[in-house]
């Protein structure tokens, strides 16, 4: 059975995606490259900050201002999500549950620690995690396990416990790779079918990994 769920924030639980595309594109027009479309952006998607930095300069070359862009677009993205943070559908009704049945809870993402720490605390989510691990507290970042394999250590889970909710696909190999089941629930980019064939299941939202966990005590 299991014992804890591992969630990923961007695009999982935030509905931040959407946002984080819109301000590249608004940054990249301002320095005349008007080609910065969404299937450029979901090679971003999952990623740590190395591996965002280099979809650009393999798409824009050695000389793009990546420094720049980084940290413009990320200051204005840190103003929206200061002002409000949009949830994705069923978060709170599976935190609550999940509280309600005494599963663990971790949130394990790519990004920062003190973005997370805003983040969490700007949409009252804290009190519902007992723990966070973040992508500059690991050595790889996703697509390796070790953000999940960390994470179910920090639990006292074994990966055979725990539970992966992810909706890139560099967040489901790091899960499969780390052999924990995973969850997909698809943000911008559904996933490839070579990626569905390492996820347990794929749901619309959020509150149907309930029935999911449901099913999961009455098998075992």
């Amino acid at each position: 059975m299991k014992k804890a769920v591992i969630f990923d924030m961007d695009g999982l639980m935030i509905d931040s995606e959407r946002v984080t595309y819109n301000e590249y594109v608004k940054k990249l027009e301002q320095l005349g490259h008007f080609d910065f479309t969404e299937e450029l952006y979901k090679n971003c998607l999952g990623k740590n900050k190395q591996g965002i930095c280099q979809v650009f300069i393999d798409h824009y070359g050695d000389d793009f201002p990546m420094d720049e862009v980084w940290d413009d677009v990320h200051v204005w993205i840190d103003e929206s999500l200061r002002a409000y943070v949009p949830k994705k559908k069923g978060l709170e009704e599976l935190l609550k549950y999940l509280k309600d049945n005494q599963y663990k809870t971790i949130v394990a993402t790519s990004s920062g620690r003190t973005r997370v720490d805003e983040i969490l605390k700007n949409a009252n989510l804290t009190e519902y995690f007992d723990d966070s691990i973040c992508g500059d507290e690991v050595t790889h970042g996703k697509p390796h396990p070790e953000i999940f394999l960390t994470a179910c250590q920090k639990l006292g889970v074994t990966p055979q416990e725990a539970l992966v909710l992810e909706d890139s696909e560099a967040g489901i190999v790091a899960a499969y790779d780390g052999h924990i089941d995973v969850i997909c629930v698809p943000d911008m980019k559904y996933p490839e079918p070579q990626f569905v064939e390492k996820v347990t299941k794929i749901v619309d939202s959020l509150d149907q990994v309930i029935d999911y966990l449901k099913d999961d005590i009455i098998d075992d």
